[in-house]
């Protein structure tokens, strides 16, 4: 699902709520869980999992270009853990294909 359909789904499934809107709320949210990371912080969404950021540590690398080794610098980056209700229900059933 991309952010579109997620803007279009919540707009069919609340009809009072204008496409525009619906698209507000989705912005916004994905704006609060980018700011609570920027942050350093961390984003829970119950039953559903949280976002996180972890450092990765400096390693050397190669180019892809010339096979010349390069340094890849200390980074960090987003991390998700699911919730437990997530977990069981992927789990429930037999994994999706594709």
């Amino acid at each position: 699902m991309i952010k579109s359909e997620l803007v279009s789904l919540i707009a069919s499934r609340y009809p009072h709520l204008r496409r525009g809107v619906a698209g507000e709320i989705v912005e916004t949210i994905l704006a609060e869980i980018t700011e609570a990371l920027a942050q350093g912080g961390r984003a829970e969404l119950r039953r559903f999992g949280t976002f996180s950021i972890r450092a990765r540590a400096s390693r050397s690398g190669r180019n892809p270009q010339n096979g010349a080794v390069v340094l890849v610098e200390e980074k960090w980056v987003p991390f998700f853990r699911t919730g437990k209700d997530l977990q069981s229900r992927l789990n429930e059933q037999s994994a999706p294909i594709g």
